[in-house]
């Protein structure tokens, strides 16, 4: 049962990868990334004046990077179903409607966490010119591939909710922007003069921000990689309520 699971999800996985490559929406999506990446961290953070032979400046764009290429990505994933009168086909399949979400979810992750392993580059180049951590290092990309996840569990679920694609764009962007900006240094300053303690506090544990920053530095706490797990398995869990609504109206 396990193994015929396994098999539904990898699947509907491998069907949605490769409709990814199948257009110019993955070649697009990577050069975008690898731009952006790039231009933040050599030239907006000034990486060669910094003299410091580590990528702190570049994991640090990572979650502005991702609120709007995450929500593009996964705007489609349901919304396009919903216009193309295919989702009700989907959902009739001989595959449990959790097989068929997973499966979506982990095609558009792998994706996004290709797209993050091309900029691997970069670590060669702080390894030519200097001696870095390279634990910290990959510390940092395994937290910005769980974000990325976390953001991805949004954009997956807003997407359950529409058939349009632009407004799931929208409401994605605003829901990751809440969640960046409730650890924001300078919105818990700013919080901080007027609001209870507990309130800021409650925000700095929400925001993807404050767990993203401790592992970007090379500090591995599982209670980070937990919360981020946990955020996928909540929207993902919300994506298939709001699925099953849908199909019961």
């Amino acid at each position: 049962m396990k193994t015929t699971s396994f098999k539904a999800v990898r699947a509907v996985a491998k069907r949605e990868l490769f409709s990814y490559f199948n257009s110019a929406v993955a070649y697009v999506f990577i050069v975008i990334f690898l731009l952006m990446a790039g231009f933040f961290t050599f030239y907006v953070s000034n990486w060669f004046e910094a003299g410091q032979a580590d990528l702190r400046s570049f994991f640090q764009w990572h979650p502005w990077i991702y609120i709007l290429l995450v929500p593009a990505i996964a705007m489609r994933l349901w919304s396009e179903e919903k216009r193309l009168g295919t989702i009700e086909i989907v959902l009739t399949l001989p595959l449990k409607p959790g097989q068929v979400i997973l499966g979506k979810f982990l095609a558009a992750w792998l994706f996004i966490g290709m797209a993050l392993a091309l900029t691997f580059p970069m670590v060669c180049t702080v390894a030519y010119l200097g001696e870095p951590d390279l634990g910290a290092i990959a510390c940092g990309y395994l937290g910005s591939f769980l974000m990325a996840g976390a953001f991805l569990g949004i954009g997956v679920a807003t997407s359950a909710m529409t058939g349009n694609q632009v407004i799931s764009f929208i409401i994605a962007v605003v829901i990751c922007l809440f969640f960046i900006l409730a650890g924001y240094p300078p919105t818990i300053n700013m919080l901080a003069g007027w609001t209870p303690l507990w309130f800021v506090k409650l925000l700095e544990k929400i925001s993807f921000i404050s767990h993203f920053a401790a592992v970007s530095r090379g500090v591995v706490d599982l209670r980070d990689m937990l919360y981020f797990v946990s955020f996928m398995f909540l929207s993902l869990y919300f994506n298939g309520l709001l699925l099953e609504w849908q199909r019961q109206h």
